[in-house]
């Protein structure tokens, strides 16, 4: 074999190499990709995944179907996304309660949310809305405070489990405040929204958007946020902080993540697409109407943050000292 005839061999093996290497971003996906939810329908998590994921079966044109897999605080959801084939068809909606609160609830947590998943990017998010019951004679926090004073353990929250973002933030707030309030978990947020209509249940932290279209028809009232300023969605609402307690600012948040080990190239797709499809001024317009905020950011990024969540959650777990084991 002449020089110049392998040279134009090596030549066609690297580029040869170059687009068998491209493939899996180049073709992806080929087939319908599972989005795996790790709550009930009807809560935060579960509209940012079917938001988003209706944005990316439109753009791939494969279908993006969602799998509701809740149970155990988020834990099975994310156990079945983290063991799931690292091959970019299955995807999973991730956040505080199962990235950053669980690894200090639980000892023997079956995933690792740091080694088990590839970080896309963040979604959205937005701080908590304290929500009461009509009924309950409490306009601001400064009412909810003076009332729980004089009735120490006789008001009840409702929150979406014990563990969930809810929970620990209304047991840091009662642990800020002084106060004594009366926990009810129920099993996602639909419930424990449907039971504080039904007043069963007096006050609630939840998020904005399942709680907005219920304040709008004046079956709940909506109190304060908990992030430190002023949530741009929600202007005229005022937050926990400039009411006396500095120490709140809680925002509660969503991301896209793969298993790990899923090709770099496909992260890397569904790292551009979700963050052209979620920064689509019609889609930031009709999420702030609904009360949230689009957060989008780069793998590496959205990593780093699920690293200073676990810090921050860890101080706040501690403080309420809460426990799931």
């Amino acid at each position: 074999m002449n020089f110049a005839l392998a040279t134009l061999l090596s030549a066609a093996g690297a580029a040869l190499g170059l687009t068998a290497a491209l493939c899996p971003a180049q073709e992806y996906p080929v087939k319908p990709v599972r989005m795996i939810i790790p709550y009930p329908p009807g809560g935060g998590t579960d509209f940012f995944a079917r938001t988003l994921g209706a944005k990316l079966s439109e753009a791939f044109g494969q279908p993006v179907v969602m799998e509701n897999r809740a149970g155990a605080a988020g834990v099975i959801g994310a156990d079945a996304a983290a063991k799931a084939a690292p091959d970019g068809y299955t995807i999973f909606i991730g956040q505080a309660s199962n990235l950053a609160i669980n690894p200090h609830l639980m000892t023997k947590l079956p995933y690792d949310p740091l080694r088990d998943f590839s970080p896309v990017s963040l979604v959205g998010g937005s701080p908590s809305l304290l929500v009461v019951h009509p009924s309950l004679p409490v306009h601001t926090v400064k009412d909810l405070v003076a009332l729980a004073r004089a009735k120490p353990g006789a008001i009840v929250y409702a929150s979406a489990g014990t563990g969930s973002p809810g929970h620990i933030s209304t047991e840091y707030f009662k642990r800020v405040a002084g106060i004594e309030l009366l926990h009810v978990p129920y099993k996602g947020a639909r419930p424990a929204l449907t039971n504080v209509l039904a007043g069963e249940a007096s006050l609630y932290f939840t998020s904005p958007v399942a709680a907005q279209p219920l304040v709008k028809a004046g079956r709940l009232r909506q109190v304060a946020v908990t992030s430190a300023k002023r949530f741009a969605p929600l202007p005229e609402v005022p937050t926990i902080a400039e009411s006396g307690y500095p120490e709140i600012d809680i925002v509660s948040w969503w991301g896209l993540l793969t298993p790990a080990n899923v090709p770099s190239e496909i992260v890397a797709r569904l790292h551009a697409q979700t963050v052209k499809s979620m920064n689509a001024p019609e889609t930031k317009d009709w999420l702030a109407k609904q009360g949230v905020a689009v957060m989008t950011n780069t793998p590496d990024e959205f990593a780093k943050f699920i690293r200073s969540e676990i810090d921050k959650w860890g101080r706040m777990v501690k403080a309420s000292g809460a426990r799931l084991d």
